[in-house]
């Protein structure tokens, strides 16, 4: 079939990877510098390189474009986040900063990251529903390292979800602030800060429940 020809050792689905990738590069590209009023189908496609047949091959609206930004970021997030866990020493502090700082870096040394996952990602209730959930995956995330890191016996304590949740929603929340410029702290501030309030509800309760 032709859609399966392959070009120059690219196949049809690589080829078709690599259009949606380009597209979501424009994306990112100028809703972190431009804004999200100013993504439109002509202007991803003019950033891209590319015919706007092409758009509608991966995308059906502007809303699945950032759908699958959010959903990109969450998930090179997670692996950043999960990778620093492992590979910080076996003590509290060094592995809620270790996570702290990769996910904060992450986000910040590429601002435009940090724009489409907490600001253009709450454009319409469809989006905020979808980062709602990426934030109840990370709490699940947290949930289960601190089960794992603490020992604690099954069934866990609905406890230990609450603070997860308490924990993740009130870091989005504060990072979404300082991104604004409502928090004058320094990065270095802004983590430390963090570090402090994880470690400090993680411990407290890994002893109320020992």
């Amino acid at each position: 079939m032709a859609a399966q020809r392959t070009y120059g050792g690219i196949s049809a689905q690589q080829r078709r990877a690599q259009r949606r990738t380009a597209l979501l590069d424009a994306a990112l590209e100028i809703i972190g510098t431009d804004g999200l009023a100013k993504l439109t189908v002509a202007g991803l496609c003019a950033r891209a390189g590319l015919n706007e047949r092409y758009y509608y091959e991966s995308f059906d609206s502007r809303e699945a474009v950032l759908a699958a930004l959010v959903d990109g970021i969450a998930e090179e997030l997670a692996g950043t986040i999960v990778a620093a866990l492992h590979a910080a020493p076996q003590d509290p502090h060094a592995k809620a900063h270790a996570a702290v700082t990769a996910g904060i870096h992450l986000l910040t040394d590429d601002p435009r990251k940090a724009h489409v996952a907490l600001i253009a990602g709450m454009a319409t209730p469809e989006l905020r529903a979808r980062v709602n959930q990426t934030v109840r995956a990370f709490a699940r995330m947290v949930a289960a390292e601190g089960i794992d890191f603490y020992g604690i016996a099954d069934p866990p304590d609905p406890a230990i979800d609450f603070r997860a949740t308490y924990l993740v929603g009130g870091l989005v929340q504060t990072l979404t602030a300082w991104l604004q410029n409502d928090l004058p702290l320094t990065r270095d501030e802004l983590i430390e800060h963090t570090v402090d309030v994880f470690v400090l509800l993680g411990e407290d309760l890994a002893r109320k429940l020992s």
